[in-house]
């Protein structure tokens, strides 16, 4: 049986640059794939179903959770957002590593069910900045911002709960440290366990004696 891949999960407040800096770790870094989620929303910019989301309306996203489809699901901000189990499951079966990019409450969640998933908080450099990011992106209500600054304010505090913490100030740099993340989550004892246990043997197994 191969070795499994490995979860790593993207957390932190909206608009801290989740998104981007998965997108720029997936151009560079082999062997890595992209659970799409779902979610009931619509397209924003040039957002395309099935790439940054499965866009359903809300009556489908309700049958699939009442077919257990999801490996977690929540409403936010008025739309239902949820994860498929089968496009985590399935290529961390065949070996492959999958990258979430989930909100704090569903990387709550997926922890809980996967406590071997590694989990890094983005945090943006300061609420001001968080503040002009979420203006610039032009795509809520004012109400809807307003909100996402006052929930943005009770989830910057969870970074405790994560394994890494990357401050994005910079996106090249940021994805560069999450890259950096990723291949050394790799590079684990645990995960080259198998490895390391095959390339011993060629080398007689562990009691081997000087030749």
């Amino acid at each position: 049986m191969g070795e499994r891949g490995r979860l790593i999960i993207v957390s932190g407040p909206s608009g801290a640059g989740k998104s981007a800096l998965a997108a720029a770790v997936l151009e560079t870094v082999p062997g890595l794939r992209f659970a799409v989620s779902y979610t009931t929303r619509s397209p924003r910019g040039k957002e395309r179903d099935g790439v940054e989301y499965h866009f359903v309306a809300e009556p489908k996203f309700r049958e699939l959770v009442d077919r257990g489809e999801f490996l977690e699901w929540a409403e936010v901000y008025g739309n239902y957002y949820g994860t498929p189990r089968v496009d985590v499951d399935e290529p961390l079966a065949r070996g492959e590593d999958v990258l979430l990019d989930v909100d704090v409450q569903g990387a709550r969640t997926i922890r809980a069910k996967r406590s071997a998933a590694v989990a890094v908080f983005i945090m943006p450099p300061s609420f001001d900045v968080l503040r002009e990011r979420l203006e610039r992106r032009k795509l809520d209500k004012d109400y809807v911002m307003k909100q996402r600054l006052e929930i943005a304010r009770r989830e910057i505090a969870q970074y405790r709960d994560y394994d890494f913490l990357i401050i994005n100030q910079d996106l090249a740099q940021a994805a560069e440290e999450l890259k950096s993340i990723i291949l050394a989550y790799r590079c684990r004892l645990a995960a080259r366990a198998e490895a390391a246990s095959s390339i011993v043997g060629t080398f007689g197994g562990m009691d081997a004696q000087n030749p």
